[in-house]
């Protein structure tokens, strides 16, 4: 039986083309690279998942390939990996230090690249410091972090700072989509955007959905497969909400909460939803806005239908609502009834012009 390899390390980017969403940063260090403009300490800082580390090895490969032989060569013994956040103490840092010393036998740099960089103690940081300040010229300084304001200051004074940015929904999707076709898998768009949707800005995370789903549902990824194994609110359970919603029907409405609850959702998952669902609705009305609607396509159709049921100022009501009741959900006694509540006065909302004809009688 062949070792299965996660798509997390299988696609991972092996040149700074295939880095997804970090263009300006790519971009930047090429040119430093061309130009011979790159700075010997820098720093790599952004959310997880995002490519730091993969840049950082990208890099190192680089600058050692320039007038070298053989393209493939991986400069193995040129790069050195410290993981800070096991070693964080003085003497791993004055290990690293008299290594840094020692000039490269092939290639022109040696590179060091120490991930998870805050959780160095403040003692090893301040032994750190001079070397960092002024390095050998064969020695290159790559710093890896997600907390960059846990890094003294006169660290982050001697570095080039890099800010990787969350991959977006489009872009990790697009990713997701190539993968896929690499691997013979069909899929729905909608799918797959549930997936990228799920990874919240992180590449690595959206792979390891992405493999988690396809040991569920083989080689067909549809929507449904997609929100029965992530366990998340699919869209429509919204679109069928508002459509009660906006037709007053309240015994349907607290039945279909029953319902969600029985399936082991959160009323504050589903309220929170439920507020963006509005918003989403919001963002329909204006071919200008509805760049923001982060959605799949055949959502997009469904969004836009029910978007001409409803007008602005019941969307705008509607959205208040929902978002008092997310607000109050967590020091609530009852929270089932405070859910409840909501939905009803929701329900209420298109009464309102009814209600006042009424009094005016």
């Amino acid at each position: 039986m062949e070792q299965f390899i996660v798509s997390a390390r299988k696609y991972r980017p092996q040149t700074f083309k295939d880095v997804v969403g970090q263009q300006a940063i790519t971009n930047t260090l090429l040119n430093a690279i061309e130009n011979n403009h790159l700075a010997q300490a820098l720093l790599f800082t952004g959310p997880r998942g995002v490519g730091k580390t993969t840049c950082a090895r990208i890099l190192a490969r680089k600058i050692n390939q320039e007038g070298y032989d053989d393209p493939n060569e991986d400069f193995a013994f040129n790069v050195f990996e410290l993981d800070a956040a096991s070693n964080n103490s003085v003497d791993d840092i004055r290990n690293l230090i008299d290594q840094v010393r020692i000039p490269p036998q092939t290639g022109k740099y040696k590179v060091y690249i120490i991930d998870e960089v805050h959780m160095l103690s403040q003692a090893a940081f301040n032994a750190f410091l001079k070397t960092l300040e002024e390095p050998p010229r064969h020695a290159i300084f790559i710093l890896a972090t997600t907390e960059k304001h846990k890094i003294i200051p006169t660290i982050l004074s001697r570095c080039q700072i890099f800010d990787f940015k969350r991959i977006t929904v489009n872009d990790a999707k697009e990713h997701l989509a190539v993968v896929a076709e690499n691997q013979g898998i069909t899929f729905e768009d909608d799918a797959l955007h549930i997936i990228a949707q799920k990874a919240d800005g992180a590449m690595r995370d959206a792979l390891s959905i992405f493999d988690r789903v396809v040991s569920y549902c083989g080689n067909n990824l549809t929507r449904q497969a997609v929100t029965e194994n992530l366990n998340v609110l699919d869209f429509e359970y919204y679109i069928k909400v508002t459509d009660l919603i906006l037709e007053n029907k309240i015994p349907e409405l607290l039945l279909a909460f029953n319902d969600i609850l029985a399936k082991g959702f959160d009323g504050h998952h589903f309220i929170a939803g439920l507020a963006s669902h509005f918003r989403d609705l919001m963002v329909c009305k204006n071919p200008a806005t509805l760049v923001l609607l982060q959605v799949g396509e055949m959502a997009q159709k469904q969004y836009a239908e029910q978007a001409q049921k409803t007008s602005e100022s019941f969307l705008l009501e509607a959205i208040d609502i929902a978002n008092d009741c997310d607000l109050k959900y967590k020091t609530s006694q009852n929270q089932r009834l405070l859910v409840e509540l909501t939905l009803m006065q929701l329900a209420s909302l298109t009464f309102d012009g009814e209600k006042k004809k009424l009094t005016n009688l």
